[in-house]
């Protein structure tokens, strides 16, 4: 059994009103570029396809994009967009797509859905098992903000609106962390909904994909490929199967 969260139909339905900043051209269109040219004219594999954010643009450029996703009302929602778009409802750390990809890609740091190191490890030998030789296997995710953690505070705040209360809280010793979200309804009250995930730094990373067989291509911290520096607060990292 995982030890994802299991996104449920009341998540699923809000999930693109709830995400809608990450919907935005200028958010979106780099990403894409980025993922088609990776593609080169190959199909394209999305470990946790969720509602079809990055995917069904990807697949309306042309590439032949299949997806791996956890939780089958998510996977509902995508289908209401996107119907012919081809997923396999499991668990992005073993379940299995059929046929080889030029590449395989796991954005918006869904990595850390996966809560033990473990299982993170199995999700990168399950990227390189989907791989074509010379494939690449994409990771969007953030760098841990325990800079930003002092002694003695309990949390690290990511977004403070009228409308939205964001912060992560960390534990060092197991890398187990959780975002608590905080939305304002129309009514004035406020909706919890935490996240739990496990963090994850760049060098532990390579090497998990260098275990899977993989090697380091480029690392940028964002999809307009600016240079990763000390102060990135996330990257884009690319391994390549030989």
């Amino acid at each position: 059994m995982t030890s994802s969260d299991l996104w449920d139909a009341e998540t699923a339905a809000r999930y693109d009103e709830a995400s809608a900043a990450m919907f935005a051209p200028a958010v979106l269109d780099p990403a894409v570029d980025l993922l088609a040219g990776l593609a080169g004219g190959g199909r394209a594999l999305e470990l946790a396809i969720g509602t079809g954010r990055v995917g069904i643009p990807l697949a309306e450029r042309g590439v032949e994009v299949t997806g791996i996703e956890l939780s089958a009302p998510m996977v509902e929602q995508l289908h209401r967009k996107r119907p012919d778009l081809p997923v396999v409802v499991g668990d992005m750390a073993t379940t299995r797509a059929e046929g080889e990809f030029s590449l395989v890609y796991l954005v918006f740091n869904t990595i850390g859905n996966l809560c033990t190191q473990d299982e993170q490890v199995a999700c990168f030998a399950n990227a390189a098992r989907h791989l074509r030789p010379g494939g690449r296997f994409l990771v969007e995710v953030g760098v841990p903000a325990l800079r930003r953690l002092p002694p003695g505070q309990a949390a690290v705040p990511f977004d403070v609106t009228e409308e939205h209360l964001g912060f992560d809280t960390y534990d060092p010793v197991t890398q187990r962390a959780t975002s608590h979200h905080y939305t304002r309804q129309r009514d004035g009250s406020y909706r919890y909904d935490p996240h739990h995930f496990r963090y994850v730094w760049p060098g532990e990373l390579d090497l998990m994909a260098r275990l899977a067989g993989l090697s380091p291509e480029s690392r940028w911290s964002d999809w307009s490929r600016e240079p990763f520096t000390a102060d990135s607060e996330s990257h884009v990292s690319v391994w390549r199967r030989g």
